[in-house]
């Protein structure tokens, strides 16, 4: 007797077949996007796009046990990384490069029906803000992003001591829970920042890039010696949990719920 397959609950695009998408017909597409830069020189190449794919397919499946219909696209794994090119293979891509990526994937989603698109970004450097603007003109989709690192300020006050914004304690934690096996902690540097020589660029509201190198020596910023697993495991949870939320809302929003319409 023939066994029966077991139905996929990977929503990840790369993970399913087609007669499997035509069962249930996804209303709501997840674009992971990331950068490919270094990381200091304890975290891999790929940290970003590969947290923001790991944490997408996680959220993205508990959602769908709750009702969703999402998917989980292909992450991009380029992001604006115009302050780190003297870094041998980091990648960089131009706003409009961007731009363009996200239009394609936005009329093609659109052109199947799938009006309802989620940015989930990991990088700094990536800003999708006037992007989104132009393109919901454009397209009439949803369009929403979610920058994973801007979601529980307070739960990172309360739980990381020196949490950094690249390779530092949070990031550290992320991976060494995430893809352990890739990160080289006896490798890390101390992730110190030197401070820009013209103070009043550090004041509030003022803002320039650091050409990074020369800002960050050892290409980290943040101290990344108090990472841990269980840290890791901690905010990523969390972090999933509201990412999730976010994303059965989303799959289950009609036309007419503001911003719906």
């Amino acid at each position: 007797m023939p066994v029966k397959k077991q139905k996929r609950i990977s929503p990840a695009l790369r993970d399913i077949h087609y007669n499997e998408l035509l069962e249930s017909l996804p209303n709501l597409a997840i674009q992971p996007w990331g950068a490919t830069e270094a990381h200091n020189n304890h975290l891999p190449y790929g940290s970003d796009y590969l947290q923001a794919e790991a944490i997408s397919c996680r959220a993205a499946e508990k959602a769908n046990l709750l009702g969703a219909r999402s998917v989980v696209l292909p992450p991009v794994p380029y992001g604006n990384n115009a302050q780190q090119l003297d870094q041998i293979s980091t990648i960089h891509i131009s706003t409009t490069t961007a731009l363009a990526i996200l239009r394609d994937v936005s009329f093609s989603l659109k052109r199947q029906g799938i009006d309802k698109l989620l940015l989930v970004n990991t990088h700094g450097g990536n800003n999708f803000i006037p992007l989104i603007r132009d393109l919901i003109l454009e397209t009439g989709m949803l369009i929403v992003l979610v920058n994973i690192h801007e979601m529980i300020p307070e739960f990172v006050a309360e739980n990381f001591e020196k949490h950094g914004d690249h390779a530092g304690e949070l990031e550290t934690s992320m991976m060494l829970y995430l893809t352990p096996e890739l990160v080289n902690m006896e490798d890390a540097g101390s992730g110190k920042r030197i401070p820009f020589k013209i103070k009043g660029l550090s004041k509030k509201g003022v803002w320039t890039p650091r050409p990074w190198r020369a800002s960050h020596p050892d290409l980290g910023s943040g101290d990344p010696s108090l990472a841990s697993f269980e840290k890791g495991e901690k905010y990523v949870s969390r972090i999933i949990e509201e990412l999730s939320e976010v994303i059965l809302e989303l799959s289950l929003a009609k036309k007419g719920d503001l911003p719906y319409i």
